[in-house]
């Protein structure tokens, strides 16, 4: 099996110096990438910086024989993004890989957590996603070439108890990879979805003794198959966790047509109208074959109607 490298690309890579990132970053550059090891050392609830943990894995790179440099500036800004994509463009002449890592957990019940909280979370993970696509999308779309891999969860799909933010940011993913990958397709760039799963410092607190290994080098290797040239998937979600491989997909069932309708009504056809046996999926053009598919319906019964 021919070995695949990312030998000529330059890597930013977001939350770098620890937990998954780390595995990351320490992969791609393996495998012949120029990393942008970006991570400002703050704690889990994303207070504080510290330049070393950064530092410390760029410093394992160079000792392998690869290139990397550190990057301590904050994601969770437009300015600070900017300088992270800058860095990668100033010190190695391009940006072809972004993979937005960084993350911060703060837990809180819908109707408790703070204002406050809730905002620390989707400045990160959401707003940093769009802060870095933002800044590296048009040097992707001058070189014909990019790949975005961005960082959702099993809670931004399905919703887990305590923590709202994370699963508005992580569900907020969906929509921004989907967006790349539409307004990136003619220009050689295509993004996807990360889910993973590992036990990291996000896990701290959390009872993990019956888990299985939930090591970071059990993600790692989709996340760099995302990353890779030959990766022919754009706008799909992929999940990896101790060891599984797997894709999550939207599905739309078929529906059912009335030219009106009463509440009454709805409520009558209501296991017709979620019939899970024609579940389907729209894929990357999923807004125009979803109205495409209800105006075809519509029309159907029109002509039925002469």
């Amino acid at each position: 099996m021919t070995e695949l490298r990312f030998d000529g690309r330059v890597a930013v890579i977001s939350g770098a110096a620890r937990g998954l990132g780390r595995d990351y970053a320490l992969l791609l550059a393996s495998r012949g990438a120029k990393v942008v090891v970006n991570d400002n050392g703050s704690a889990i609830l994303g207070e504080g910086e510290d330049e070393g943990p950064a530092q410390q894995v760029v410093n394992e790179i160079r000792a392998a024989g690869g290139k990397a440099i550190a990057s301590t500036d904050s994601v969770a800004t437009p300015e600070g993004a900017a300088a992270i994509i800058d860095a990668a463009v100033a010190n190695f002449g391009r940006i072809d890989i972004l993979i937005h890592n960084a993350g911060n957990v703060r837990y809180g019940a819908l109707d408790e957590i703070s204002i406050e909280d809730f905002h620390s979370v989707l400045d990160v993970h959401l707003m940093g996603a769009f802060y870095l696509v933002r800044a590296s999308f048009s040097h992707m779309k001058a070189q014909n070439y990019g790949r975005v891999v961005l960082t959702s969860s099993i809670g931004g799909f399905y919703g887990n108890r305590q923590c709202v933010n994370y699963a508005v940011s992580k569900s907020g993913m969906i929509g921004l990879s989907n967006v790349i990958a539409l307004e990136g397709e003619e220009h050689g760039v295509r993004s996807n979805l990360i889910l993973p799963g590992a036990v990291t410092r996000m896990a701290d607190g959390l009872d993990t003794s019956q888990y299985p290994p939930l090591g970071p080098e059990l993600v790692s290797p989709m996340v760099g198959w995302l990353a890779h040239e030959n990766c022919e998937l754009s706008g799909e979600a992929l999940i990896a966790i101790g060891g599984r491989m797997a894709k999550i997909d939207i599905l739309e069932t078929e529906g059912v047509f009335q030219s009106d309708w009463t509440i009454e009504q709805v409520a009558a056809r209501k296991d017709e109208i979620g019939d899970p046996a024609t579940l389907k999926a729209f894929g990357l053009n999923g807004y125009l074959v979803h109205l495409g598919s209800s105006f075809e319906m519509a029309k159907e019964a029109r002509e039925k109607l002469g």
